[in-house]
C-alpha cells in the first residue's frame, strides 16, 4: 500500500503532465453537493463522486441504495437482509455503529433533508427507479452540512423529457422477491414532472424476514418566468408488519445462516413504518451574478416496533416495555444567497445561508405481552413528548487567484436543542423530563493546484461534530433500572485533513486518490445492545487513517473497467470501560473500532455492444474482516464475492424494451453481510445470502 501511494503522488504527476487531455474534462461530472452550485468535480478540493442513472438502475433490483453505493470508495453500505432495520451506511467509518436508521452521514433527496436535526436519517422512502444521480461527498467539506455530516449522500430525481413518457417494469428473483414499478414523466407548457410508484415484496433469505414495501415519489417543476422557478417534491413509503429476524450468535451463524433466533419467533419481532413528506423549492436569478433559493419541507413518520425484551426485564416500574411506538412530525426551512463577483480582479463566488429544522416526537413504550400471549401490544410503560430543533448559519466562498489555483473555505455555526417532557410518572418511576443543548462552529479550508489540464493536486482541512440522536439518548441502561433520556452524553467533535490528486489520463480514463487523517474526541460508542435496545456512551479519543483509490477507463470496443479501493485504519486512541469496568470489558488503546473493515474493493469489467443493445458485466467485491465489539473479541470473516449480469435493450419506434438477468454470489460463499455492534447477547452476525438470481423486464413508450 505505501509503495502504491508513493507512485501515485510522485510518478503519476509526470505521466499526467504529458497527456495534454484538453477534452478529458468531460469525464468529470458536474456536481452541486460540494459548493451548492454546479461545478466540475475535477476542480474541487475534496472527495466527491457521482453515480449516474446507469450505475443506479442498470440490471439492479432497485430495492436498496447499497446496490449503487458499493461503487464509492470510502463508503460501506451494508444490506442487512433485514428490512425491519435500515441500511448500515458509513463514510470513512462514521455511521458504522448505527443499529437504527442511518447516522453519521447526512441524506438529501432533491435538496430536502432525509436526516433529522438530531442527526438520524432514513433511506427507505427513496425511490431508486426515478433517481437520475447520486452525489456522495466525503471528507472535511461534509462538515458544512452541519450535525452528523461525516459524509453527505444527495439523491436527485430525474427530469421529464418533452412530451409524455410511461414506463412499467417488473423484477423477480430468489427468496420470493418481486418488485413492480410504474413511472410517468414529461414536460408540457412549462411544467416538468416525474411520478413513480413501486412495490417490493420478499419472503426473505432468512427465516422470519419477510417484507413488503410500497414507495411513491413525485417531482414537479414550474417555470414561473425567465428568472424564477418553483419545484415541488413529495414522497411516501409504507411498510407493514415487516419481520425482524434479529442477529445470530457465532454458533448459530456457523450452523445455519438462514436460521433465526428463537426469541424473534417467540415475540414475533417486527416493525411497521408509514411516512409522507413534501418539499418546496423556490429559486430566482436576479441577474447572472445573484441567485436566491428558499426550501421548505415537512412530513410525518410513524414507527411501531415489537422487540424481543424478556418479560422479567419489563417488570420493574422503570422499564420502557418491549414495544416502541413513535409518532414524528418534522419540518424545516433553508434560505440561501449565492453571489458571483471579483476579488482582486479574479473570479469569486460567495454563498450565505441559514437553516432551521425541527422534530416533534411522541415516544411511547408498551409491554410486548398480554397475559400469556407474547408479541402483542400490552400496557403503557413509557410516554414522552420530545422535541429537537437546530438553527444554523453558514457561509462558503471560492476564489481563483490564478488560473492554476482554486481556494475554497466555509464556516457553519450550529446550535441543537433537545427537550423531553415525561408524561408517564407513576410510583417507582419519577419525572424524567429534561433538556440539553449542543453547539459547534465547523470551519473548512481547501486548495486545488492545477498542475496541468489533466492533473490536479488538492488539500483540505476541517472540523466536524456529531450529537447523539434521540434514539441514542433514549436509554440510560438496558436493565430498565434507570429511566429517562441519557442527557450525560456529549457531542463527538472531529478534525479532518485530506490530501488528494485527480488525474485525467488521455480522453478515456480517470483516476482519483486521497489520503486522510481524522482525530475525534468523545467518540460515541455502544455501551450495551440487547433485544433491540441500545445504550450509548462517550469513549474518549479515536483516530482514523485511510486511503481511497478510484479508477475508470473505457475503450472504443465497448469494454469498460471500473475499480474502487478503500483502506481504513480506525482505532481507539485511549482506553475506556465497556460495560462494567472489569479486565474482560476494558477496551485497550489501539483496539479496532468495530463495524469497519480495514479494506474493501469493488471492481467491474463490462462490455457493451452498441448496435445490438446487448451488455454484460462481471462484478467483484472484497471486504476484509470486521470486528464485532469494542474489545475485539470476534470478527465477521473477510469475503470475496463474484456477481455476473447481462441485459438487452431494444428500441422500436416510440417503444423501448429492456431485459436483464443477474446472479449474485456466484461462488455461493458464506459470509456475514453486516454485524450488530456490541450486541450484549453476542448475536452479532447478520448473514448475507448464498448464490441468488434476479431477472427483470421493462417497457416504455413515448408520445
Amino acid at each position: 500500500m505505501p509503495r502504491l501511494l508513493f507512485f501515485l503522488f510522485t510518478a503519476l504527476p509526470a505521466i499526467a503532465l504529458a497527456q495534454h487531455a484538453q477534452k478529458a474534462i468531460s469525464l468529470a461530472p458536474m456536481v452541486v453537493t460540494a459548493t451548492r452550485s454546479a461545478q466540475w468535480s475535477f476542480d474541487l478540493p475534496l472527495s466527491i463522486d457521482q453515480l449516474t442513472s446507469v450505475a443506479i438502475r442498470e440490471d439492479q433490483p432497485l430495492a436498496n441504495m447499497s446496490e449503487a453505493l458499493v461503487r464509492v470508495p470510502g463508503v460501506i453500505a451494508q444490506n442487512r437482509q433485514n428490512y425491519a432495520q435500515d441500511l448500515q451506511i458509513s463514510s470513512r467509518g462514521f455511521g458504522a455503529r448505527s443499529t437504527f436508521g442511518v447516522r453519521g452521514v447526512r441524506i438529501y433527496v432533491d435538496g430536502i433533508p432525509a436526516t433529522m436535526p438530531d442527526g438520524q436519517g432514513q433511506v427507505s422512502h427513496i425511490d431508486l427507479g426515478s433517481s437520475n444521480r447520486i452525489e456522495v461527498m466525503r471528507g472535511p467539506f461534509s462538515a458544512l452540512y452541519g450535525n452528523s455530516s461525516g459524509g453527505v449522500i444527495a439523491v436527485f430525481t430525474e427530469n421529464g423529457k418533452p412530451g409524455w413518457n410511461m414506463q412499467g417494469d417488473v423484477e423477480t428473483g430468489s427468496f420470493g422477491s418481486i418488485r413492480t414499478g410504474l413511472k410517468v414523466s414529461g414536460q408540457q407548457n412549462g411544467v416538468n414532472h416525474v411520478e413513480s410508484v413501486s412495490r417490493f415484496s420478499t419472503d426473505g433469505y432468512r427465516e422470519h424476514s419477510a417484507a413488503q414495501r410500497t414507495t411513491g415519489n413525485a417531482k414537479l417543476r414550474f417555470v414561473l418566468d425567465d428568472k424564477s422557478s418553483l419545484a415541488l417534491v413529495g414522497n411516501a413509503v409504507q411498510m407493514q408488519e415487516v419481520d425482524d429476524p434479529l442477529g445470530l450468535s457465532r454458533t448459530q451463524f456457523d450452523a445455519n445462516p438462514r436460521g433465526v433466533n428463537a426469541s424473534a419467533l417467540l415475540f414475533n419481532t417486527r416493525k411497521s413504518v408509514d411516512q409522507q413528506q413534501i418539499g418546496l423549492t423556490y429559486e430566482r436569478h436576479f441577474d447572472s451574478d445573484d441567485n436566491v433559493q428558499v426550501k421548505l419541507y415537512g412530513g410525518r413518520r410513524t414507527t411501531m416496533q415489537f422487540q424481543a425484551i424478556p418479560l422479567t426485564a419489563q417488570t420493574p416500574p422503570t422499564s420502557a416495555g418491549g414495544v416502541i411506538d413513535l409518532q414524528r412530525q418534522y419540518s424545516g426551512i433553508d434560505f440561501r444567497l449565492t453571489r458571483k463577483c471579483e476579488l482582486a480582479g479574479k473570479p469569486c463566488e460567495w454563498t450565505f445561508g441559514a437553516s432551521y429544522d425541527q422534530l416533534d416526537e411522541d415516544r411511547r413504550g408498551y409491554e410486548n405481552f398480554i397475559g400469556a400471549t407474547l408479541g402483542v401490544q400490552g400496557r403503557l410503560r413509557r410516554d414522552e413528548a420530545n422535541r429537537v430543533f437546530n438553527f444554523d448559519q453558514y457561509v462558503q466562498a471560492q476564489w481563483e487567484p490564478h488560473s492554476r489555483w482554486l481556494l475554497a473555505a466555509g464556516l457553519r455555526n450550529s446550535v441543537i436543542h433537545f427537550r423531553s417532557d415525561d408524561r408517564y410518572v407513576t410510583t417507582g418511576n419519577g419525572n424524567d423530563s429534561g433538556s440539553v443543548r449542543y453547539a459547534a462552529a465547523t470551519p473548512v479550508l481547501g486548495v486545488t493546484h492545477r498542475l496541468s489540464p489533466a492533473l490536479n493536486l488538492y488539500a483540505s482541512w476541517g472540523k466536524g461534530f456529531e450529537t447523539p440522536t434521540f434514539n441514542e439518548l433514549s436509554y440510560r441502561s438496558t436493565s430498565g433500572t434507570v429511566t429517562g433520556l441519557n442527557f450525560g452524553l456529549q457531542a463527538a467533535k472531529s478534525e479532518h485533513a485530506e490530501l488528494g490528486l485527480k488525474a485525467l489520463i488521455g480522453t478515456q480514463a480517470t483516476l482519483n486518490a486521497a489520503l486522510f487523517h481524522i482525530d475525534t474526541d468523545n467518540e460515541l460508542t455502544v455501551l450495551t445492545n440487547s433485544g433491540g435496545r441500545s445504550v450509548y456512551q462517550n469513549a474518549g479519543k479515536t483516530r482514523r487513517d485511510g486511503a481511497e483509490l478510484q479508477f475508470n477507463t473505457r475503450w472504443e470496443n465497448g469494454i469498460e473497467l471500473y475499480a474502487a479501493y478503500s483502506w481504513l485504519k480506525a482505532e481507539y486512541a485511549e482506553s475506556f470501560c465497556s460495560g462494567a469496568c472489569a479486565v474482560a470489558t476494558r477496551v485497550a488503546a489501539g483496539n479496532r473500532i468495530p463495524g469497519m473493515p480495514r479494506q474493501s474493493w469493488f471492481g467491474e469489467l463490462s462490455w457493451r455492444h452498441a448496435r445490438s443493445g446487448f451488455h454484460a458485466a462481471l462484478e467483484t467485491r472484497y471486504v476484509s474482516r470486521v470486528y464485532v465489539d469494542d474489545i475485539n473479541s470476534d470478527t465477521a470473516p473477510a469475503y470475496f464475492a463474484v456477481n455476473v449480469r447481462a441485459g438487452l435493450e431494444k428500441k422500436v419506434g416510440r417503444w423501448t424494451g429492456k431485459l436483464f438477468a443477474r446472479i449474485d454470489n456466484l461462488g455461493d460463499r458464506r459470509y456475514a453481510g453486516s454485524v450488530i455492534v456490541n450486541e450484549s447477547n453476542r448475536r452479532f452476525f447478520e448473514p448475507a445470502p448464498g448464490r441468488n438470481f434476479l431477472a427483470g423486464a421493462s417497457l416504455a413508450h413515448q408520445w
